[in-house]
């Protein structure tokens, strides 16, 4: 009862978390795969220009940092704030473009730095501020917010855009953001934490970073994560326009939507679950490694719509465990002192992975014209990443030196 008692007590941040991770600039990726070949049409733009723009992953992940800090320096209220007024401009902003593809670059540069103050970087602060015992339950909520828009939000947007356009689109979206900007503001407790007993003093990084960079465990996280991130560009960005070359109709893509936020939420429990009845290395292995079924599904000829369902499907279940799998790893193998430093530099290495996807998958749509090359390539990067994962069997991290 104490366990659901403090879920319970704890509701209003938990509700301006989930509120406000559901509807900022995680929810980018499932607008712009919405809306992206629509806009793409009427622009006259090019699929390779089209897929440049995950390129500009590249500066959200060099935000982190400094959005973390401004969180610690800040408060959560503040620093949310920030995004909370930008990401309905954006919106707004894009539907000004005009169609041209130097203004919307302009946009998204903007968006993509700024609004980096709506991400769990910022609101899961909430959960450890006031949740402590179903901390990660807590948490599990909390992140299920952007599966919980792309599963409801992403079928209605793309039929807004089928129907209406994408200016009409940005614009409905703008006001949308707006309104649940401002119920999350107003959700967000003004006090400091209450929860947190005691403040750890502030630890060097010339002590904690050689420490890291000399941990085996480091280096097989950063490659397997780098790797198992290459194709994370065809959900941020490309899903419509990839499920629509293998003859998915444009309202057929509506399903593929829910199918891939079923997938990211089922991945996220799911793997929960599994980490702590199961050897935490297989499931990484088994987990991480569907995606490249889907992705070789993807490229071949077996273009029935069932099939399509599916692969999209294990490409979401990936992408919802792996969050869960990434935060256990760091846990069981690095001291608990070091967490958010290890947890940082890892998120960052995903979030560069996908940019140089996005760069890859771009030359090659404009040497071949096709997903495959790409699916293929990512495939195969997936199943070493997900082969990385079971050399962390070999040791058991630093649990007990962290308890």
């Amino acid at each position: 009862m104490r366990y659901l008692s403090e879920i319970l007590a704890a509701w209003r941040p938990l509700a301006a978390a989930t509120l406000g991770m559901g509807t900022g600039m995680s929810i980018a990726g499932t607008i712009t795969s919405a809306i992206g070949p629509t806009l793409v049409a009427d622009a006259g733009w090019t699929k390779s220009q089209f897929a440049m723009i995950g390129m500009l992953g590249l500066l959200t992940a060099l935000s982190m940092p400094f959005v973390g800090r401004l969180a610690d320096v800040l408060g959560v209220k503040l620093t949310a704030t920030i995004g909370l007024i930008t990401m309905p401009l954006a919106l707004l902003g894009y539907s000004l473009t005009g169609g041209s593809y130097a203004v919307y670059l302009a946009v998204f540069v903007v968006q993509s730095i700024v609004c980096v103050t709506t991400t769990a970087t910022v609101y899961t602060r909430l959960v450890i501020q006031h949740v402590e015992h179903a901390r990660g339950l807590a948490l599990a909520i909390v992140a299920c917010g952007p599966a919980v828009f792309s599963a409801v939000g992403g079928p209605v947007v793309n039929d807004y855009v089928e129907t209406h356009g994408w200016v009409a689109a940005y614009q409905a979206l703008a006001l949308f953001v707006a309104a649940t900007g401002v119920i999350t503001f107003l959700l967000i407790p003004s006090g400091r934490t209450h929860a947190l007993a005691a403040v750890q003093p502030k630890r060097r990084a010339r002590d904690d970073y050689p420490e890291i960079f000399g941990t085996r465990a480091f280096w097989i996280l950063l490659a397997s994560m780098y790797l198992c991130n290459l194709p994370l560009t065809l959900i941020l960005v490309q899903l419509k326009m990839l499920v629509l070359d293998n003859g998915i109709s444009g309202e057929g893509a509506s399903i593929m939507f829910t199918a891939l936020a079923m997938g990211m939420l089922l991945g996220r429990f799911g793997a929960g679950l599994a980490l702590d009845r199961f050897a935490p290395h297989v499931v990484s292995f088994v987990t991480l490694g569907l995606p490249a079924l889907g992705l070789f599904v993807l490229a071949s000829d077996y273009d029935a719509a069932p099939v399509v369902t599916a692969a999209i499907f294990f490409l979401g279940f990936a992408v919802g465990a792996e969050g869960d799998i990434l935060s256990f790893l760091v846990a069981r193998h690095f001291r608990t002192a070091i967490y958010s430093s290890v947890l940082g530099l890892l998120i960052a290495v995903s979030s560069v992975a996908a940019a140089s996807g996005a760069m890859f998958l771009s030359w090659s749509l404009a040497r071949s014209g096709s997903f495959n090359p790409f699916l293929i390539l990512t495939g195969s990067a997936v199943i070493l990443g997900a082969l990385l994962l079971l050399l962390l069997g070999r040791s058991h991290g630093a649990t007990a030196e962290s308890a």
